[in-house]
């Protein structure tokens, strides 16, 4: 009895003391979020964000009426993978891959109990719907332009020195000189806090630019969800929320198989639109055919060809010489690689790519990201080139 009091006394009380004053200074610094990042992480077994992870948050559903099924290319449930495409989604913890050409699917699989109804977390290729929604707002007038000011609809930086000339193709460029850091597994950035954080816009708009807009491309969230912030003031007016909109906008006319979720921050106010769009493999792959189709579905032009080049053309002056022109507005681009391609791409690797020389889709998703060779000849991530290459290679061999 002896011993466990003095075991009590010095050290089960000093870690209970330690705790309660590292829970404070969280609490005092206003990185309380971390505590809601730890149960949905790490006492769940997960080291990061993770693909199941919607039914942790509020959402917004997005309603599914009268579905277009995709129509079924005449080899499909007879296309043999090549060995090295098949080693790589065993490995990689892939959940489900779909090959669509000339607007049929050839392929379709899943893994890990996942089926064609399941959703998961698109991550970061909600960017890319996120642009088109803004482009989409340019088209119906509730934005006047895609070069409008952003102060039109933040005033909170009126008087931000380098917020003057930004306009909001600076977001969906990536050149805003927007204050952010991108770390999905270090608990204390803003990242993590926008993900587990309460108050969304708070967060963001609390932040400053600290470069002059137009400048280079670097990689930020946080360009992507101030984006957000002025969309859905714009569309507010008018009746819409961000998914109300992408419903009737897209989701409908696109005829999509099944509801989509759009996950809100901890307020319940505002969609996370960097990320978070909860949907089916074949529903994603719809956004591909979209933007390869030059923004027309089955007749109707659901987004003007004009837009859908501004996303998927490199926004070259954001690139100094010598390197890669690798992201138009929202989109990914290797179109100077052995097989040109664009891409939707999330955390864990999630992907959506388009082959516009093959006019065909491809769409893996997954619980990590694939870590293949490279392909030379390939700027983007390892196994996007990987992947291009072998799924040329399964086309070629179609009857």
């Amino acid at each position: 009895m002896v011993v466990l009091k003095t075991l009590f006394k010095w050290i089960v009380l000093p870690i209970l003391a330690l705790l309660i004053i590292i829970s404070l200074g969280l609490v005092v610094t206003g990185n309380a979020y971390i505590f809601r990042g730890l149960q949905l992480t790490y006492l769940k077994g997960e080291a990061t964000a993770n693909i199941d992870d919607y039914v942790d948050f509020d959402n917004r559903t997005i309603r599914a009426k009268d579905t277009i099924p995709w129509e079924k290319h005449p080899s499909f449930g007879q296309v043999t993978l090549t060995p090295t495409l098949q080693n790589a989604l065993d490995t990689d913890e892939t959940v489900a891959f779909a090959i669509i050409k000339d607007g049929n699917l050839v392929y379709e699989n899943y893994w890990q109990d996942y089926d064609t109804n399941s959703h998961t977390n698109s991550f970061s290729m909600a960017k890319t719907v996120t642009t088109m929604l803004y482009l989409k707002a340019v088209e119906d007038g509730y934005i006047s332009s895609v070069d409008e000011p952003i102060t039109k609809w933040l005033p909170e930086y009126a008087d931000s020195e380098y917020a003057q000339n930004c306009t909001l193709a600076d977001f969906s460029a990536m050149t805003s000189g927007y204050d952010w850091t991108e770390d999905y597994y270090f608990p204390i950035n803003p990242t993590a806090e926008s993900y587990y954080g309460h108050d969304l816009v708070k967060q963001m708009v609390n932040r400053d630019f600290v470069e002059s807009c137009g400048g280079q491309f670097e990689y930020s969230s946080g360009d992507t969800q101030m984006l957000g912030i002025a969309l859905a003031r714009a569309l507010e007016p008018h009746g819409y929320t961000i998914s109300s909109y992408l419903q009737e906008k897209f989701w409908q006319p696109l005829g999509m198989q099944g509801d989509a979720y759009w996950s809100l921050d901890g307020a319940a106010n505002i969609e996370k639109v960097y990320c978070c769009l909860n949907a089916s493999a074949l529903d994603f792959a719809k956004f591909g055919q979209l933007l390869l189709n030059g923004g027309e579905w089955q007749g109707e032009q659901l987004l003007s060809k004009e837009h859908v080049e501004f996303m998927v053309t490199p926004n070259t002056d954001a690139f100094p010489d010598g390197y890669a022109p690798i992201y138009g507005h929202s989109v990914w681009t290797d179109m100077d690689s052995p097989i040109p391609y664009y891409a939707m791409l999330g955390h864990l690797g999630q992907r959506v790519l388009v082959l516009p020389e093959e006019n065909a889709i491809i769409v893996r998703l997954g619980k990590q990201k694939g870590l293949p060779t490279p392909v030379a000849g390939f700027y983007l991530e390892p196994d996007l080139g990987q992947y291009v290459t072998e799924v040329k290679a399964v086309l070629d061999g179609l009857k």
